[in-house]
């Protein structure tokens, strides 16, 4: 009887323990590297995410990639197998958050990536359906680049982008998308983020004479082909992505960004939205906490990105908590079914509402078309 009654005591102590059990959030960013312009904001808006949960407490455990794909999928696995982690958020970049896939599949563990390109989440398969992210698809934006190219009267127009996923995920958008808008795309060209000189895919560029240049690249590395056009005298329109929205690509580039039109999430320009714009509260609660923390003007979309995956895990936790405990198979599938289920999540760059079939849940409320001006970004009305 005193054997039953010292058995019972224990398991009701496991069943406490149980109860109080951490949340635990694994994070792999690019910090470092090429990408570190994007991870560094990201790393920054890790530190600003809600310590408890729906009762629970939270620890992030954040871990440097460097901007490599086979690192990132090391610390994925490590996060996963000695962190035990309940969910991954990461990476920065297309490809390392394509590459986590596997991982996190495997685990039956739950990722948010904060990378843009949509073959990380489409299609939602016996993989992708552990995957979600928070950065806008390559065809929501490319269609933006385009429409707004065909209604200023552009004819022709060239094309460069990071030798990546992230660059040939934009090629593919933006060539049919160009494709159905009867927009002629006269060039078609590709760097590493590596590189230093981009010189002999610039002088085939101007060579084609095109209206206009998409440049597909995302940071800093972004601003090297512009710099180049620049200096060969190119005098059409450029357009880069949503990749370049932070202030380090304005530093970078100078006066050679000047005049550079963009598609953003409206975190880049929330001041200046209409007052009736379904983000701008959102953006601008963001927006106050980054810059209370670092200072004003310091805030960027990639921060942005990061922030929304806190969002997407703070409305699904209470969910998961419901039907299972963290650090458990059962916790991690029931998050992941919440995660599915997100709906009406106001964030910094859109309205997030998850289905089975969509694992990125923004709609044409997540972009603004921005231009360069003054070394600002100005919202085009």
């Amino acid at each position: 009887m005193k054997q039953f009654k010292h058995l019972a005591l224990a398991f009701a102590a496991m069943l406490s323990l149980s109860a109080q059990a951490d949340i635990n959030v694994g994070v792999t960013l690019s910090a470092t590297g090429p990408a570190a312009s994007l991870g560094i904001p990201e790393k920054n808006t890790v530190a600003l995410m809600p310590t408890t949960l729906g009762g629970q407490k939270v620890n992030y455990i954040v871990l440097d990639d460097a901007s490599d794909t086979t690192t990132a999928v090391a610390n994925a696995r490590k996060l996963i197998t000695d962190n035990k982690v309940d969910i991954v958020i990461g990476s920065t970049t297309s490809p390392n958050s394509l590459a986590m896939i596997d991982a996190v599949s495997e685990a039956g563990t739950p990722m948010i990536s904060m990378a843009a390109s949509a073959r990380i989440v489409e299609p939602v398969d016996a993989k992708k359906k552990w995957v979600f992210k928070t950065p806008q698809n390559d065809i929501m934006m490319a269609l933006a680049i385009v429409t707004h190219m065909v209604d200023n009267g552009i004819k022709t127009a060239g094309f460069i982008g990071f030798a990546d996923a992230y660059g040939e995920g934009w090629w593919g958008e933006f060539n049919k998308i160009a494709a159905t808008k009867k927009l002629n795309i006269v060039a078609s060209e590709r760097y590493n983020r590596t590189d230093t000189s981009v010189t002999g895919q610039v002088l085939k560029l101007v060579a084609a004479k095109p209206d206009a240049i998409l440049i597909a690249g995302s940071g800093t590395p972004a601003a090297l082909p512009q710099k180049a056009l620049k200096e060969r005298g190119y005098a059409g329109k450029i357009y880069q992505t949503h990749g370049i929205a932070n202030n380090d690509f304005l530093r970078v580039g100078g006066k050679d960004v000047e005049g550079t039109l963009l598609p953003a999430g409206p975190v880049l320009v929330a001041a200046q939205l209409p007052a009736d714009h379904p983000v701008k509260k959102s953006a601008q609660d963001y927006i106050a906490k980054y810059e209370g923390a670092h200072g004003k003007g310091s805030v960027s979309t990639f921060g942005g990105h990061a922030w929304d995956a806190g969002l997407l895990l703070a409305a699904a936790a209470p969910e998961a908590l419901k039907k299972a405990q963290p650090g458990t198979p059962a916790f991690r599938a029931a998050l992941r079914d919440a995660l599915e289920n997100v709906k009406n999540v106001a964030g910094a760059h859109g309205v997030f509402n998850m289905s089975a079939g969509d694992h990125l849940g923004l709609d044409q409320r997540a972009r603004v078309m921005v231009q360069i001006k003054d070394g600002q970004w100005v919202l085009i009305k």
